[in-house]
């Protein structure tokens, strides 16, 4: 076999692994990973338990209520609320608002919801989901940062206007733009 035959790999395997954790780095710090995940996670025992059976010894517990179709309508939505933050980080507060309620409701619809190893972490993936804010964009490295003493700019006569506050009981009146005061 001569080595003009053999194919060798377009890159070295291992910055094709280091480029590929440097993707996901970058992609999990643009939206709330943590808390999707958490989302995710808590989602699981909420949905395991109640359809269960626990062997302790000899003896066979059945976890099965009542409840079980509503403990797997809690565990998925929290699974999937989880999973759409990821993908659209804009409805971050509406998912962990969501996340926060389900796993409220988890606790008399789903054995002390999922017996607190899927209420405790939804709720913590609820605060976490509604606290995340995207990061700023850092200013281009030819750019330089506006100083924070600078002189402010010069104002419209109608941002000027707008600025000045009110005597108690004034209404604001519009002028006219040739009218000077």
């Amino acid at each position: 076999m001569s080595s003009a035959t053999v194919e060798a790999w377009p890159e070295d395997p291992a910055g094709l692994v280091r480029r590929g954790r440097r993707g996901f780095r970058a992609w999990r710090r643009t939206r709330p990973f943590w808390g999707g995940l958490l989302a995710v996670i808590a989602g699981l025992p909420i949905l395991y338990f109640p359809y269960a059976h626990l062997t302790l010894g000899g003896l066979t517990v059945a976890m099965a209520t009542t409840a079980g179709a509503g403990s797997l309508l809690i565990g998925l939505l929290m699974m999937v609320l989880g999973v759409t933050v990821w993908f659209q980080p804009v409805v971050r507060v509406f998912c962990g608002v969501a996340t926060t309620i389900l796993a409220l409701i988890s606790i008399p619809v789903s054995n002390l919801g999922g017996f607190g190893m899927g209420a405790i972490p939804g709720l913590i993936a609820g605060g976490l989901l509604v606290s995340w804010a995207p990061l700023q964009p850092l200013p281009a490295a030819g750019t330089a940062a506006a100083p924070q003493d600078a002189a402010p700019t010069a104002q419209l006569p109608a941002q000027a206007a707008a600025e000045q506050p009110l005597e108690y009981g004034a209404a604001p009146t519009a002028h006219a733009e040739g009218e000077q005061r």
